[in-house]
């Protein structure tokens, strides 16, 4: 509210309301006189001349009643007057009289009614009674008036009033704006300076007013503005030498900028050369060092004494530990560089452990040491996230566990840390009794190329890498990974991993047993709180060895010195005597376990064991009770599948005749029914028509490759979205696996085919190790035809055209087919070389690389190592290079071409 209407308000309002209160109870009192002095006029005058009209009325003097009743008739305000007799006539009315109320006696003395408008007075008329004693009552007097005048009087006064107030009102507001416009003009024209003032108007200056009080603040506000010219003054000169200044500032930043944008591109054409050149060495490394790994198994499925197989296995080792190498500097780049991808695909925990436990089981065994794998019951499964780069993780954690851990055990746990809803957050540890770290050496453990102590990479081996980039795989997954150690009493590596679990569910019981007692011997606790654990949940009844009799089974633990000696034959004894069969478990390794009569039937497994090999042979022995049908539990459909019965079908999809004949002759068993496919559509045409258990698929395929056909099939059923299909091909990049992985694809092997490999990846996938014929004849096979037939005179080459040998065993012992595929092989060069040729001149790099991959993928299971280590060179150098600096190497590859066409009569002889 501004200050004009307050004044207003104050000199107009405060007057106004003090009159229209007097004023009020003015009328108020006017009314209230009115009303007395007319009851009182009126009964006065009634009382005055009623004696007087008694007299008349008892002399019966008309005249002079009428006279009488005229004269009060004159009073103000009265309507009429009536005099009545004492028996109520009337006797004379004189006005306009109303009907009188019905009355029986004269009044005794004067009353006064009031009735609306109307007052009516009754007064009794008396005289001197004629005995002179009293006055007689004669009758009575009734006069009429209208109060109505008192109304009038007051709406009079009311607008009298009224007219006062307007009056004094329109006094009062011309007085007070007067005074407002005297009394707020200098404000007005303050707050207009100070107004302009913060516009930055600051030249002014007003002219003081006659009030002391609005003069001084004419003068402040004039002080104020040369106050805020002089501020703006200096203001300015300040600006100017801050604005020289920054522009000083700026140029400089503005070199020191460029400076830092050329450091900056530098750092990156760095990085860029550096990540190539790391992706080339990685390749360049790993051709010769596959050809080198491959030899060397070649090598040692050849006749050797032990000092060659010792020197042999060292040579194996030094290989392993360089392409562990060579990896952990790919992945620490790829960190380093926030280029790695993780996959969201389903995990099988216990499969996953299971298989890195089967990883490194020759070494605990080597070690004599326990390694036990517990994955608790409240783990769910599936769960969703990438399953390499866990097993990366826990491969790497389990490798150091057991390489600084010389006595003891190393304890896998997995358990449920935390869910909510479809997030879980699963708490993984590695527990070894090895040799511990302390304080120090813990503080320094995740960094890169850092060991606890200097002389472990030359007693361990290892390049300090693989803490450093477990730490930031994991936290690149989203958990923590954190050490707790004490000098000499061994080491727990703990991590949490968060997974989704959209479709997971309680782990059900592998196995449904009949409640068995199964008699149990295992010295070591935490495997014997495993087995125990296992058997209760499968539906057995466990108890100690102690207490024999009424067992179905028997399970002994037994350790190295167990196989010799007194030793072994007291638990022969043992064996013998009890009516049962026998699952012996020891830690060692096939090849060293010695000869156990089993009367009863049993089984023996070397520990580590997994899940699924526990499963399968207690399934065996015990013969349990099936669950309904409909009922069978989910974690058997791909781990625990029977060894006899109806055999598995295997599905083999290739466009190479010679590899599809092949991979059937190496897994031709009895519990396998192999079908061919040569290509995609052929696979799919099976696949609408039947099911099977599992696929080797090649990948690059004319018309159809294994990528689009693996999609194609996933969705022809529900069946064949879960059936394991593995690409079979010859050369594989890192990234390449990990898109193939990601589109769908469960694994991936490396042509030639390793025999271990597969045997892992048929009891992973289907629950079963057949006699591979490829892994029988690596010792069996005829070694009398090892040498080439005569042919012209090869050029001189670091390694054979042709080996018989080598192909027989590839072939799985048998020499027939080694020369059937090297035959078919031989007779595919020519259409090779052309098609080659055409498309180097091209310089059409897809083509070129699909022929030589074809030829890749057809050498590696023919004994043709020269030509094969020549394509396995020039299809890494296709990859990584392109068609750059590729010509020697063409040229070299037709040169083997034409070396091994040379032996084509020979090998048909």
């Amino acid at each position: 509210m501004s200050l004009n209407t307050r004044l207003l308000f104050a000199l107009l309002g405060l007057p106004l309301l003090v009159y229209a209160i007097m004023a009020f109870l003015l009328v108020l009192h006017a009314d209230a006189t009115g009303h007395t002095v007319l009851e009182e006029r009126l009964v006065s005058t009634a009382e005055l001349l009623a004696p007087s009209l008694g007299e008349a009325m008892a002399d019966g003097d008309s005249q002079r009643l009428e006279r009488l009743a005229g004269k009060l008739l004159e009073q103000r305000n009265l309507r009429a007057v009536t005099l009545f007799d004492e028996q109520g006539n009337r006797l004379l009315v004189m006005g306009s009289s109303l009907p009188p109320s019905a009355r029986l006696h004269a009044p005794e003395a004067t009353t006064l009614s009031m009735e609306d408008d109307l007052w009516r007075v009754q007064t009794p008329l008396t005289s001197e009674s004629l005995s002179g004693r009293g006055r007689t009552q004669n009758g009575w007097l009734e006069a009429e008036m209208d109060s109505r005048t008192l109304v009038l009087e007051r709406y009079k006064l009311i607008a009298s009033l009224s007219l006062g107030g307007m009056l004094l009102g329109l006094l009062l507001f011309l007085i007070a704006f007067a005074i407002s416009r005297y009394a707020t003009r200098p404000i007005e024209e303050a707050s207009q300076a100070l107004y302009r003032l913060s516009r930055g108007d600051d030249r002014l200056q007003i002219t003081p007013a006659r009030p002391v009080e609005l003069h001084q603040l004419a003068k402040h506000i004039n002080r104020l503005a040369e106050y805020l010219q002089h501020a703006r003054r200096n203001m300015q000169e300040q600006i100017e030498q801050a604005t020289s200044e920054l522009q000083e500032s700026m140029e400089t930043i503005e070199e020191q900028n460029i400076k830092l944008d050329l450091a900056h591109r530098s750092a990156l054409r760095a990085n860029a050369v550096k990540s190539e050149f790391l992706a080339n060495m990685s390749h360049e490394i790993r051709t010769p060092l596959n050809g080198i790994i491959g030899f060397c198994r070649l090598l040692g499925r050849s006749p050797l004494d032990s000092r060659q197989k010792e020197w042999l296995d060292h040579v194996r080792r030094a290989c392993d530990n360089l392409l562990m190498l060579v990896n952990d500097v790919l992945d620490f780049s790829k960190l380093e560089a926030d280029r790695l991808t993780l996959e969201e695909v389903d995990v099988d925990i216990v499969t996953l452990v299971d298989e890195v436990i089967g990883l490194h089981a020759p070494e605990a065994q080597r070690k004599q040491l326990n390694l036990v794998a517990m994955v608790y019951d409240d783990v769910p499964t599936p769960l969703c996230g990438d399953p390499l780069r866990i097993h990366q993780v826990l491969n790497n954690l389990l490798g150091n566990a057991l390489k600084f851990t010389h006595e003891g055990d190393v304890i896998v746990r997995v358990m449920l840390d935390n869910q909510e809803g479809q997030h879980v957050v699963l708490h993984i540890s590695v527990s070894d009794t090895g040799i511990g770290l302390s304080d120090e050496h813990q503080q320094q453990l995740f960094s890169a190329f850092s060991q606890a102590e200097p002389s472990h990479s030359r007693q361990f081996g290892g390049s300090g890498l693989g803490l450093s980039i477990c730490r930031q795989l994991i936290q690149r997954m989203g958990g923590e990974i954190r050490v707790e150690s004490e000098l000499g009493r061994g080491s727990t590596f703990s991590f949490t991993l968060p997974l989704l679990a959209h479709q997971a569910d309680e782990r059900p019981p592998e196995l449904v047993l009949d409640n068995p007692i199964v008699r149990l011997h295992e010295p070591h606790l935490p495997t014997r709180n495993v087995l125990e654990h296992l058997l209760e949940r499968w539906g057995a009844c466990p108890v100690s060895f102690i207490d024999a009799g009424n067992e179905a089974l028997l399970v002994i633990s037994l350790e190295y010195d167990d196989f010799e000696g007194e030793r072994k034959g007291y638990w022969q004894s043992i064996i013998a005597q009890t009516p049962c069969p026998v699952i012996i478990l020891a830690n060692t390794t096939s090849f060293e376990l010695p000869h156990w009569d089993l009367p009863h039937g049993g089984d023996l497994l070397c520990k580590p064991f997994t899940r699924a090999q526990l499963v399968t042979t207690v399934r065996r022995l015990l013969q349990p009770t099936g669950l309904p049908a409909g009922q069978e539990p989910k974690a058997l459909e791909l781990a625990s599948k029977p060894v006899s019965g109806a055999p598995l079908t295997l599905l083999i999809v290739d466009d190479n005749t010679a590899n599809r004949e092949l991979l059937r002759a190496m897994l031709e068993s009895s519990a396998l029914r192999i079908v061919l496919a040569a290509s995609g559509r052929e696979a799919l045409e099976f696949a609408r028509q039947q099911t099977a258990d599992m696929v080797l698929m090649d990948i690059r395929m004319p018309d159809m490759n294994g990528i689009e056909t693996t999609k194609a099939l996933r969705r022809i059923s529900g069946s064949w979205a879960r059936c394991p299909i593995i690409a079979v091909t010859a050369h594989v990049l890192n990234n390449e696996r990990q898109q193939w992985l990601s589109e769908g694809l469960d694994d991936v092997l490396i042509k030639p085919i390793n025999d271990v490999q597969l045997q892992q990846l048929m009891q992973r996938f289907l629950g079963i190790t057949p006699e591979l014929a490829f892994g029988d004849s690596l010792s069996t096979a005829p070694l009398t035809d090892t040498t080439p037939p005569v042919a012209p005179a090869p050029l001189p080459s670091t390694l054979p055209a042709v080996d018989l040998a080598l192909g027989t065993r590839l072939a799985g012992g048998k020499a027939s087919l080694a020369r059937q595929q090297l035959v078919r092989l031989i007779d595919s060069l020519e259409e090779h070389e052309r098609q080659m040729r055409e498309a180097f001149q091209a310089n059409d790099l897809n083509t070129l690389l699909d022929w030589v991959h074809g030829l890749n993928g057809a050498s590696r299971y023919c004994g043709a190592p020269e030509l094969a280590l020549l394509v396995e060179t020039m299809e890494t150098r296709l990859r990584t290079s392109g068609l750059r600096h590729v010509d020697t190497l063409l040229e070299e590859l037709y040169a083997a071409m034409a070396r091994l066409t040379q032996y084509r009569d020979g090998l048909l002889e």
